[in-house]
């Protein structure tokens, strides 16, 4: 192992690289609200480095998580598929974390690193995540003389049921480490060529014994609505994330507007328990794109904070009502009215930008206490399904 001053003299390096290009952390930073009894992180479950089958060094990956304003990102490389070994031969799994461990160290990062590994395996199944472990070269199981390549492209039978009992071995002793486990990208179609999630009997039965615990619903560009079904029958965590194999910059364009695929956690404290208990709780939203894709009792109170009447008034001199209505979240949130009321000026549909307030002018109503209602069009909480948000309005005496 390198020494700690070698291993300073590499993180000021990268430290110096990085000053000397612009920085655009506030503009590209993941911001949400806290919700209601909790803080809001967002959190990368699933990313790769030259480890595996990535592009580039574990500590730009942690820059590139700084500069998203991550709490928390979790190394996952293949454990099985490792294209790069003839270059960065390494027989221990846990390198790649240790390496972005170093760096957090060093250069006194914000940012949460957690040791993690994808178990890669044909389908079922197929490929699965394990975050939050001690030690990878523990799931690297292997039980007869074949290739591992052989397990992720098996061509008989015997090789299918090898791979399956190694794989369940891995995933058991996953568990046995308290892991987080999770499904990756179920509707992938190297693995499921209609690009339809179906869970198999292996599913199934690790999730009826407790051995898996979440669920992509989103992946990098893709979204699976059979997946976020799955994960609503089965309790499973819904999860975004990046699994990024080039730079953010390139996937993302996170400075254009762009911003990683990712998760975001309602937790109790900034720690690494604190967001796995919220983790198994199933206290997440996927945030892909524009979409927040959750089950209603994770997404409404994120909803309820990122959205707020921040001004309520009688217009002078008429009868209008003139209400702000603030965005206090990274989403351009689209509205449609669904309590009949009318607008002097906007329709019926809507959109309040990232970070910014819309001013309305109610017509119609002679009320001073009611309810305004907006289904939240780029909210998912089922399938074909959006959330309705719905404030109260108490029109203060002149």
């Amino acid at each position: 192992m390198k020494s700690r001053l070698a291993i300073r003299m590499q993180v000021l390096s990268f430290v110096a690289f990085a000053a000397a290009v612009p920085s655009f952390t506030q503009e590209r930073a993941i911001e949400f609200p806290d919700v209601d009894g909790y803080r809001t992180f967002s959190v990368d479950l699933h990313t790769h480095s030259v480890f595996s089958d990535g592009m580039v060094w574990p500590i730009i990956r942690m820059q590139e998580a700084e500069r998203d304003g991550l709490t928390l990102i979790a190394v996952t490389e293949h454990l099985e598929y490792q294209p790069w070994q003839k270059d960065i031969p390494h027989p221990d799994r846990n390198r790649s974390y240790v390496v972005a461990s170093e760096y957090t160290e060093e250069s006194e990062s914000d940012v949460i690193v957690v040791n993690g590994a994808e178990i890669t395996r044909s389908m079922p199944p197929g490929h699965v995540n394990a975050v939050f472990i001690q030690d990878a070269n523990a799931l690297l199981v292997k039980s007869s003389g074949a290739d591992y390549m052989t397990r992720l492209r098996p061509s008989t039978s015997e090789e299918q049921a090898a791979s399956e009992r190694e794989a369940r071995k891995a995933i058991e002793v996953a568990n046995e480490q308290n892991a987080f486990v999770f499904w990756n990208h179920p509707n992938w179609p190297s693995q499921r060529p209609d690009g339809v999630a179906k869970l198999t009997d292996m599913h199934r039965d690790l999730i009826a014994e407790g051995l898996l615990h979440g669920i992509e619903v989103a992946n990098g560009d893709f979204y699976s609505a059979e997946s976020l079904q799955i994960a609503l029958d089965n309790d499973l965590a819904i999860l975004g994330v990046s699994d990024v194999h080039y730079l953010i910059d390139w996937d993302y364009l996170p400075n254009d507007g762009g911003h990683r695929t990712a998760t975001l956690v309602f937790a109790e404290e900034r720690s690494t328990e604190s967001i796995k208990e919220a983790l198994h709780a199933n206290r997440t939203v996927a945030w892909f794109g524009n979409w927040l894709i959750g089950r209603e009792d994770a997404l409404m109170p994120l909803l309820e904070a990122s959205l707020q009447l921040t001004k309520v008034e009688r217009s002078p001199g008429d009868k209008l009502i003139d209400i702000r209505l603030s965005n206090m979240s990274d989403a351009a949130f689209d509205l449609r009215v669904t309590s009949g009321h009318r607008f002097n000026g906007p329709p019926s549909t809507m959109r309040v930008e990232p970070h910014s307030d819309l001013d309305l002018a109610i017509s119609g109503e002679t009320r001073t206490s009611f309810e305004i209602a907006f289904e939240v069009l780029n909210a998912i909480t089922a399938p074909e399904t959006h959330p309705t948000l719905r404030l109260p309005v108490e029109v203060p005496p002149r």
